[in-house]
């Protein structure tokens, strides 16, 4: 039997060795399903129930493992579904390869079903390559240089290719006039910066006597030297939310995540500093930086394009971070002086007591603080973690803590909602051994969770390790969006775009034969986390939490406050809550330490 262009695709992904493939079928694709059953489903294709969560699950599964992710769908509708998913993909560096399917060539300008521009529809997200196949002699050029350029540029690549193509026998770029062979090697040198500019970086760290460090996600190979060099310097390290997992919270000197989501020690960090590295982060937010003129900066970075941004930087390194600062190192001197250190220790230990304060206070029924801070010393060292866009995401910033060998990420840069059920369902098909957890609002439950809890339901057997815990903040509330509300614009909640509807969702999971539990007072917070974390299969635990709790920064600044109190005058529905939950949580914050 002669080796079709869609047997050929699917070969040369394993020899990529890409072993799943996330997708939704249809017509566009059907010569690829047809190889797919020729290939003994190899590499194996993961059906979510929509394209919009098979993309999120590649990019999960690419987050999660480091390997390029892979998603496919049928031409049309199929691949406009990809969109939202790939440019979550995109805004947040992750190699991500989009196979999609195309109308017949002979129909291609004929307005014919399901036709859609693909080339114009893909040209943003998957600028760096997007082609589209119109002879099998493309092949296996145009593959293989969406794998590697996805790779290599951390981002988004796509592939179209004619339904009719998909079906005709494969023949490879014979050795001719405007043939492009190709071969599947993927290997290059991570680039260090140059001596005198690495002279120039250590002439700042040792000049300056209040060090801070930023780093983000790619920094992560680099904890070794980043400690080393926090210890050398006295360096007080803050984290990006993306690089939330990039250092343990358990180091005295690390202050925890940036930003609106932030923490205090992290805000002040910035604030009181005299010298800032910024190392594999391209954090947005320079408000959160400390002021202009007040530091002087140095910003190390992979990508030569994503550099000296967001900050006046003196020196700015394009290089891998591990074998940068593993230069570096030695050019810089020990301080002496460690009052600086010693600050920002005792700053982060107060924090932490404050957390501890606040997840405890009163709230009806449930403080969501309580919720993630119970959580968080019940994790195994080796969890996967993904939150939700939404009010989740300031809890996880605030209240989990990193250790061992723990992971966690979330919609960093596009902060879509819908990616924290399907982002874990593609790390445990690339790491199924490691236990999922899920930490969502009930708004993005409703958006596409609970479709995804069918996925879960028909894999979760296929796992070598079974747990997968969804944990649903049930308030029927957007609350984030109401809290931007009244803090940026001084609304009160608009209850018909606000509220949400009624939904058992720790019922519905036993509808589909996984484990559910409920919570709906404090004192069942901790058996609630205990009886999923011990479920022998996935296990949705749902939380009555108040909404009326802020998710306001601790740093939050007087023009918020003052919006937050026009939206009372102006009558909003949860305001007499609303003030005794943010009186209560701020209040922490001035108590004396234990």
């Amino acid at each position: 039997m002669s080796t079709t262009v869609g047997d050929y695709v699917l070969q040369r992904l394993r020899d990529w060795g890409v072993d799943h493939v996330f997708g939704y079928a249809g017509d566009g694709i059907n010569g690829l399903l047809s190889a797919w059953q020729r290939a003994d489903n190899q590499p194996r294709f993961v059906q979510a129930r929509h394209e919009e969560m098979s993309a999120f699950q590649a990019v999960g599964y690419a987050k999660f493992t480091g390997r390029v992710g892979v998603c496919t769908a049928t031409s049309g509708p199929g691949a406009i579904h990809l969109l939202n998913g790939l440019y979550d993909a995109k805004l947040d560096h992750v190699p991500v390869v989009a196979i999609v399917g195309q109308t017949a060539r002979s129909a291609m300008g004929g307005s014919y079903q399901q036709e859609v521009d693909l080339h114009t529809l893909f040209k943003d997200v998957a600028s760096e390559y997007c082609e589209t196949v119109m002879v099998a002699e493309q092949l296996p050029n145009v593959l293989d240089r969406a794998i590697r350029i996805a790779t290599a540029r951390r981002s988004v690549t796509a592939l179209i290719i004619p339904s009719d193509l998909q079906e005709l026998e494969y023949t490879p770029p014979s050795h001719a006039f405007k043939m492009v062979p190709s071969s599947t090697d993927l290997s290059w040198s991570a680039p260090v910066p140059a001596a005198d500019q690495l002279d120039r970086a250590a002439e700042i760290l040792n000049a300056g006597s209040k060090v801070a460090i930023l780093v983000g996600q790619g920094a992560r190979g680099a904890v070794d030297e980043l400690t080393e060099l926090a210890e050398l310097t006295g360096a007080g390290v803050a984290k990006a939310l993306l690089g939330k997992d990039v250092l343990s919270d358990e180091l005295p000197w690390v202050t925890g995540s940036i930003g609106l989501l932030g923490t205090r020690p992290s805000y002040e960090l910035m604030t009181d500093c005299d010298t800032l590295l910024v190392v594999g982060s391209n954090f947005p937010y320079s408000q959160f930086l400390p002021e202009f003129g007040q530091a002087r900066g140095i910003q190390i970075d992979l990508d030569p394009t994503m550099i000296g941004m967001r900050y006046p930087f003196e020196v700015n390194l394009v290089g891998d971070a591990a074998r940068t600062l593993r230069a570096l190192i030695p050019l810089v001197q020990q301080k002496e002086d460690r009052s600086w250190r010693s600050g920002v220790e005792d700053k982060v230990a107060r924090w932490w007591e404050v957390m501890d304060r606040r997840a405890h206070t009163s709230a009806d029924p449930i403080n969501p603080e309580l919720v993630f801070h119970e959580l968080s010393g019940r994790l195994p060292s080796n969890a996967i973690l993904a939150a939700d866009s939404g009010s989740a995401a300031n809890w996880y910033a605030r209240h989990i803590r990193i250790r061992g060998d723990m992971r966690g990420s979330l919609s960093g840069t596009l902060a879509t909602m819908g990616p924290g059920v399907p982002y874990v369902i593609g790390a445990k098909f690339g790491l199924p051994d490691r236990p999922g957890y899920a930490l969502v609002g009930d708004g993005a439950m409703q958006m596409n969770g609970l479709n995804e809890l069918i996925t879960i339901a028909k894999y979760w057997r296929d796992w070598a390790d079974p747990r997968l815990v969804v944990a649903v903040l049930h308030n029927n509330d957007l609350n984030q969006v109401t809290w931007e509300l009244r803090a940026m614009g001084g609304s009160p909640q608009f209850l018909p775009s606000q509220e949400l509807p009624e939904f058992p969702y720790a019922g519905y999971a036993k509808l589909l034969g996984l484990h559910g539990v409920t919570a709906e007072k404090p004192e069942e917070v901790v058996p609630a986390w205990e009886e999923a974390l011990r479920a022998d299969r996935p296990c949705v635990v749902e939380f009555r939490t108040d909404p009326a709790v802020p998710p306001i920064p601790p740093h939050a600044t007087w023009d918020q406050l003052e919006k937050a109190l026009e939206s009372i005058v102006r009558g909003d529905s949860d305001r007499g809550a609303m003030i005794k939950e943010g009186f209560k949580s701020k209040v922490q914050e001035f108590l004396p330490g234990k």
